[in-house]
């Protein structure tokens, strides 16, 4: 008898920040690689996809698994989509085994709710269940520029091993198109999540070491 694999799983929660783009290619590349996203999209993060991607999604959480699944061609196990106050979820409690947590893009109320504790919506309780158990936890703070709050909020998460990741592309690839860029930044996301990809080439992979060609 053949055992089945259960997928990789991970939470990705879509908050009102600007940098739609950078949650729906992640998403696409997660769920092409076969991997199971537990998905929550804030009230504002539905706005900000409408209005940066003309990505509507529903408010009703099995509507907007409805759509998801059509939009990205994914087996619709692949996906699981839970409300903001769905506290039924299993990613409101420790018992869950899901290793990692992605919020991006992530706004500073988010970061600060985070930071302070609070669990009044189901992303927060999530991001805080991932603290508490010892989880990784990768938060992407897009923003600009940075208060002195907005700051300490990011150290005292990295100082309980958070990985605060914002999303700043290089360009020593030579990027051509915003596309390049849009995939640098979930390059970086996703090594951190340690989910292999081929979205961008490596640092020195297709280049002549000049140190060799003297």
């Amino acid at each position: 008898m053949t055992t089945m694999t259960a997928p990789q799983e991970i939470i990705l929660a879509i908050t009102g920040a600007s940098g739609a783009i950078y949650s729906q290619r992640l998403l696409q590349e997660l769920v092409s690689s076969g991997i199971r996203v537990h998905l929550m999209v804030s009230a504002a993060g539905r706005i900000v996809c409408a209005d940066e991607l003309k990505w509507k999604l529903p408010a009703r959480a099995g509507d907007m698994h409805k759509m998801l699944v059509a939009d990205l061609a994914c087996d619709a196990d692949l996906l699981r989509v839970y409300g903001e106050q769905q506290w039924s979820a299993p990613v409101a409690s420790g018992s869950h085994t899901i290793p990692t947590m992605v919020v991006c893009p992530c706004t500073m109320g988010t970061l600060s709710s985070i930071a302070c504790g609070s669990s009044d919506n189901l992303i927060n309780r999530a991001a805080d269940v991932m603290l508490k158990e010892q989880r990784q936890l990768i938060i992407v703070p897009r923003e600009a520029p940075f208060s002195a709050i907005h700051l300490e909020n990011m150290l005292k998460l990295s100082r309980l091993g958070v990985v605060v990741l914002p999303p700043n592309p290089g360009f020593y690839f030579q990027p051509k198109t915003m596309d390049d860029l849009v995939n640098f930044v979930v390059a970086r996301i996703l090594d951190q999540a340690k989910v292999p990809h081929a979205l961008i080439p490596r640092w020195g992979e297709n280049k002549t070491n000049p140190t060799l060609s003297c």
